[in-house]
């Protein structure tokens, strides 16, 4: 990608470097509002021009606010779960991305293109190619094989049979449902036919998952290994997911980042640790109140730099002799590890570098405050 444009002063243009945002990230939501009612339009322009909130907008319009104000930027292979009660608006904000909505106002881009401006036949296209769901009901054929109901993505794409076939093949062994391809979806379970949805919505190789509480009818125990899979099959094929859940416990475990959404605002966007441990909304506080800090926060959120560890012990520490911990390792795990023997833990990167240290008091420090310990 260019540069943004550079003006005379050396500096890039502020409406430059915002259009590059818009460019680099994959889902991009901006000022984006849904009023329902008869008086929509009215209403939407009095918000417009006066700035109304949700209880006027009801009082002197009748109308009901979907969608407040959205703004949300969600970076190419980024799991981002949009979280909020039943009534906040997160069902409501995932269905502007491909237009099944349309907004009162505002603008939406996907990959950089201006999804507002596309007609009729490229939505089909950028819904059939591009963008798929997966729903909390499943919405399966019940009178095709799970392998036509897979298929069907590409059977709206025109492919042939062997395509369809082989598209198929490949996305129900993605999902560990090989060999269950010309069986009916009465015939399998809950967990079954939610696999059998995803799988639905890979076929066709999209580059976005738009998933709108998919694992929520289901039993704990699936629920969680779905989950499980869902994670491992994500990292893997790099997709950009839209992942909207009614559990705080859930959101935190997917995503990479999380927004809160209440009466239609997203009140909160951070990561998990953020979330949790710096909530900026009273509604953030009482949700995260209850969540245990040792599920959440990370080894990388709470270790001291090699080098200022060993100016604070006078030590020449020598860090490969000391047992390696993942930077994105719960405190969970290394509470466990530390009771061991009490020795260091080095923190590691994904490339296996050495980037910090962590001993009990730091861990101590860690689980009071959520953050590294302050240095003097």
């Amino acid at each position: 990608m260019d540069a943004a444009p550079v003006r005379a002063s050396g500096r890039a243009d502020p409406a430059d470097r915002a259009d590059a945002a818009t460019h680099a990230a994959a889902i991009v939501m901006k000022g984006v509002w849904k009023i329902f009612g008869a008086r929509a339009p009215e209403a939407i322009a009095a918000v417009l021009r006066y700035g109304l909130d949700k209880d006027e907008i009801a009082r002197r319009f009748g109308c009901v606010v979907g969608v407040a104000e959205v703004n949300i930027s969600v970076r190419p292979g980024e799991i981002f779960c949009v979280m909020g009660l039943s009534g906040s608006g997160k069902s409501t904000l995932i269905r502007h991305i491909n237009r099944l909505l349309e907004p009162s106002a505002g603008e939406i881009f996907v990959d950089g293109e201006n999804v507002m401006a596309k007609s009729p036949k490229e939505l089909r296209a950028l819904r059939s190619r591009k963008i798929a769901m997966v729903f909390q009901s499943f919405g399966l054929l019940p009178h095709r094989t799970v392998r036509d109901n897979v298929a069907l993505p590409l059977e709206i794409q025109a492919a042939n049979k062997q395509r369809r076939f082989d598209a198929a093949e490949a996305a129900l062994a993605k999902v560990n449902l090989s060999g269950w391809g010309d069986r009916y979806c009465h015939e399998l379970s809950g967990g079954m036919q939610q696999r059998v949805g995803l799988a639905r919505a890979l076929a066709a190789e999209p580059a976005i998952l738009l998933m709108d509480e998919p694992f929520s009818a289901l039993d704990p125990l699936i629920r969680r290994q779905l989950q499980d899979e869902f994670l491992a099959l994500s990292r893997s094929m790099g997709k950009t997911v839209i992942f909207i859940t009614h559990d705080l416990d859930e959101a935190i475990r997917i995503g990479d980042r999380i927004a809160i959404m209440k009466d239609g605002v997203i009140v909160q966007t951070d990561t998990p640790e953020e979330i949790v441990t710096s909530p900026k909304h009273d509604y953030v506080a009482k949700f995260v109140a209850d969540i245990s800090r040792l599920k959440v926060i990370t080894a990388g959120r709470i270790m001291e730099s090699v080098q200022n560890f060993r100016t604070r012990h006078r030590s020449e520490l020598d860090v490969t002799r000391l047992r390696s911990v993942d930077s994105r390792q719960p405190l969970a795990e290394l509470v466990e590890l530390a009771a061991q023997d009490g020795a260091p833990l080095a923190v590691t990167a994904p490339d296996g570098s050495v980037v910090g240290i962590i001993d009990r008091q730091i861990l101590l420090d860690g689980l009071r405050k959520g953050k590294a310990r302050e240095r003097p």
